[in-house]
């Protein structure tokens, strides 16, 4: 398929800037027909998050100012153009998770999650020369299965060092959709970025058909 005619629904002169080096975020904007250009946007996401928790917020409101954050960084390095940041949170009630240090931290993590049902909080924001003109959020709840030693230490053998990549230990499109009995929620937003409420947005300023 030619770029013309994978991108026919994209009406905007230019591609839409991603604050983020995601690969599944990236692919789920071009699957959706969007053009995309990254842009690096280096945050100190840590630093935001404890001050953000510091003052009260909970996990999905951390993700809403982390995706502000990149977007009005992005901004800042493409004067002029409209920029896209994203995240997204893991919470299991008010405990927050991140991205596994190793494979015993992998280990933990689904150790804790099996059995119950966590949260995925994403959040996008769209800024223009450190304005930000748009935001939206989203929830998954997932509900994972229990799970013993024996079936972790399988899993993390099969998926080997990706589960490092994602929060919560898993990737839910991959070989992570066997620790799971029940997921509810958007799968855009399970994966990063709530996707309908960026393209209704998109829509109503004439930037896709």
């Amino acid at each position: 398929m030619s770029d013309a005619v994978r991108y026919s629904l994209w009406r905007a002169q230019e591609p839409l800037v991603l604050a983020s080096k995601s690969a599944t975020r990236r692919a789920l904007l071009a699957s959706a027909g969007i053009p995309v250009e990254t842009v690096d946007a280096p945050v100190d996401e840590r630093a935001l998050e404890a001050a953000a928790v510091a003052e009260g917020v909970g996990p999905a409101g951390v993700a809403s100012r982390l995706a502000a954050a990149k977007a009005l960084a992005g901004s800042a390095a493409r004067p002029g153009r409209l920029v896209l940041g994203a995240d997204q949170t893991l919470a299991l009630g008010d405990e927050a998770f991140h991205k596994p240090a190793d494979r015993a931290a992998a280990a933990a993590q689904i150790a804790r999650l099996a059995g119950k049902t966590h949260e995925l909080h994403a959040a996008l924001a769209l800024a223009r020369d450190g304005e930000v003109l748009f935001e939206a959020a989203d929830t998954a709840h997932l509900a994972m299965r229990p799970l013993g030693p024996d079936v972790i230490a399988t899993y993390l053998d099969a998926a080997g060092d990706a589960v490092l990549s994602s929060v919560g230990a898993y990737q839910l499109e991959g070989l992570g959709i066997h620790l799971f009995q029940t997921v509810e929620g958007a799968h855009s937003t399970i994966l990063g970025l709530p996707l309908l409420p960026l393209l209704a947005f998109l829509r109503r300023h004439g930037d896709v058909l």
